[in-house]
């Protein structure tokens, strides 16, 4: 099992120039892997392969590229394109997205999101593992006159989701390589994803699926301090029906109720459930959330971990 965290530096002068110090800072503390967003800014693939180049002790991805707006041929390019340029240690997260993201942003319907993703990954899959493809769909389809090969990328790049519902862990555990939960706690990943995703695999022929859970975790010492902020800060998640049921599959009532948030002990012992609950790795986000020196101990302490399970 990995350890590793994911880089916001969005406030940042300099976005790209601090994505890189901070991912040369995680990589000195012993993480084992950097994880990018992708909203409305910054390019997660470009970030990645950036990244990527400049800090080849990091394995790089993105978590995770929604699959409306977007093209299973726009995004592969861009995603063999980060392979070959980090020799192959990028890693393309995909996502169903949120209605309100999609039908605000985007000026789509959201509509069939499942469905959508089901032909997405069938026609990405093949695009990713030989440059080709011939796929036409209900919603979508992609076909190559022209090659999408990249040299430098001819491995492959591993395919994971954001998926955590039943139809799309489903969909998920039959065509792609792993699944990345977020604000999933161990009870809900130990009694319902895990399980979810690993029988449709098998059902599908497919090897045992990686499971990358992403945790919200903060060091600190002033908890309640903290929670407050990160109550604030996660509120938005809860609007989202996937969240609101995940969060409630955790045993929990509110988002900020399945963060790690704590000292050194408390983040090692909650990295623990994780892998206990069937977790392959564990990448921590929010480090930031209290502050520098917060960030700087839950880098040390998740690089210790990264070292002992890695």
């Amino acid at each position: 099992m990995t350890v590793g965290i994911s880089l916001n530096a969005a406030e940042a002068a300099n976005q790209i120039d601090a994505t890189v110090q901070l991912a040369t800072e995680a990589a000195a503390a012993g993480l084992r892997s950097a994880w990018f967003g992708q909203t409305f800014g910054a390019d997660s693939p470009q970030l990645a392969a950036l990244v990527g180049r400049a800090v080849p002790e990091l394995q790089v991805g993105t978590s995770a590229i929604p699959v409306f707006g977007r093209h299973p041929l726009t995004v592969a390019s861009q995603a063999l394109t980060a392979q070959a340029a980090t020799h192959g240690r990028y890693h393309l997260g995909l996502a169903l997205g949120s209605k309100l993201v999609v039908e605000e942003g985007f000026r789509l319907p959201f509509e069939r999101p499942v469905d959508r993703l089901r032909e997405f990954l069938t026609a990405i899959r093949p695009l990713l593992e030989t440059g080709n493809v011939d796929y036409r769909g209900e919603l979508l389809g992609a076909a190559t006159p022209i090659p999408a090969r990249v040299a430098g990328a001819d491995a492959g790049v591993p395919l994971l989701v954001a998926a955590m519902g039943p139809k799309a862990l489903r969909v998920s555990g039959e065509l792609s390589d792993g699944i990345l939960p977020f604000l999933a706690g161990p009870r809900a990943l130990g009694e319902h994803i895990v399980p979810a995703v690993t029988k449709a695999a098998e059902a599908a022929g497919r090897p045992a699926p990686r499971i990358v859970a992403l945790v919200h975790g903060v060091v600190t010492d002033d908890v309640e301090r903290v929670r407050a902020e990160t109550a604030e800060r996660l509120a938005f998640y809860e609007q989202i029906p996937s969240y609101a049921r995940v969060i409630e599959l955790s045993g929990a009532e509110r988002a900020v109720d399945v963060a790690a948030i704590g000292d050194e002990a408390a983040i090692a012992a909650e990295v623990q459930r994780y892998r206990d609950a069937g977790a392959t790795e564990v990448v921590f986000a929010g480090t930031e959330t209290a502050g520098e020196e917060s960030r700087r101990r839950a880098w040390a302490v998740l690089g210790e971990l990264a070292g002992t399970v890695g």
